[in-house]
């Protein structure tokens, strides 16, 4: 997996990063969610897809790394994320988050990831989180 350190840019930050199979082998293994479509090249192959796609718990861990960059040690109070399209394996993704509402319960901040090469958006969504 590779990774640009994160950019903090008032209350938006963004990272890319490229999985690898080995990182969504791996993610299978700590997470007990070993459907072919993440882990089985072949199997992939021969979908509408074309290749193994990340797991969708595996792009949230993402975003929620960057939540806390935004608001250190806050506590997630809800999430809510849909997946347009796939996000496979060796290609780049740009990974955001952006607060943008401050609430009498928390935060609100919007979440995406981006397929770099095409502009295609694979996860959207938000979550609220409490300081």
């Amino acid at each position: 997996m590779t990774a640009l350190k994160p950019r903090l840019t008032r209350k938006n930050v963004f990272l890319e990063r490229t999985f690898t199979q080995a990182d969504f082998n791996a993610f299978a293994r700590l997470s007990g969610d070993d459907n072919p479509i993440h882990v089985d090249p072949d199997f992939s192959a021969r979908t509408r897809f074309g290749k193994t796609v990340a797991h969708g718990a595996l792009l949230c861990s993402v975003l929620r790394g960057l939540v806390d960059r935004i608001i250190p040690g806050a506590r997630q109070i809800s999430q809510n994320t849909q997946y347009p399209a796939p996000s496979p394996v060796g290609e780049p993704l740009r990974f955001e988050a952006e607060l943008v509402d401050d609430t009498s319960h928390g935060h609100r901040i919007s979440l995406k990831v981006t397929r770099i090469g095409d502009g295609v958006v694979t996860c959207i969504g938000e979550t609220e989180v409490s300081s």
